[in-house]
């Protein structure tokens, strides 16, 4: 069984950073492709971003271009989200999921991800 589980959110105030992880248990991600999602009150679930086996990033979110960065660490069974210059507007639950392929789809869409996390509060506020 395969489980991940997502570390790292907080508080912080705009113009802050925060380093997420995703830890696997249970299975080895080198295979895989990997994305970060995150879910504001209220709204949907959105994809943010996507790493393929290989190192690619696919991003899904338009607002967090330059700002944002996904990477992975297969030794540690670890992807990472580091975010910049954090806005209110990034304020949500963010999660992690493993696809079963090795490339990232071009859009987002959850059926193409699984093995959710529970997640990690971000909460960027003055």
């Amino acid at each position: 069984q395969l489980d991940l589980v997502e570390s790292g959110g907080g508080l912080v105030q705009p113009g802050g950073s925060l380093r997420l992880s995703c830890v696997a248990f249970g299975y080895r991600l080198d295979y895989y492709s990997i994305g970060w999602f995150r879910q504001a009150p209220g709204q949907e679930r959105e994809g943010v971003m996507c790493i393929s086996e290989s190192g690619d990033m696919t991003n899904y979110a338009d607002s967090v271009k330059g700002r944002f960065t996904i990477s992975r660490d297969n030794a540690k069974k670890t992807v990472y989200l580091q975010m910049n210059n954090l806005k209110p507007d990034d304020t949500g639950v963010y999660s992690c999921a493993i696809r079963g392929f090795s490339d990232c789809p071009s859009t987002f869409r959850t059926a193409y991800f699984g093995s959710w996390g529970q997640g990690t509060q971000v909460t960027v506020s003055s």
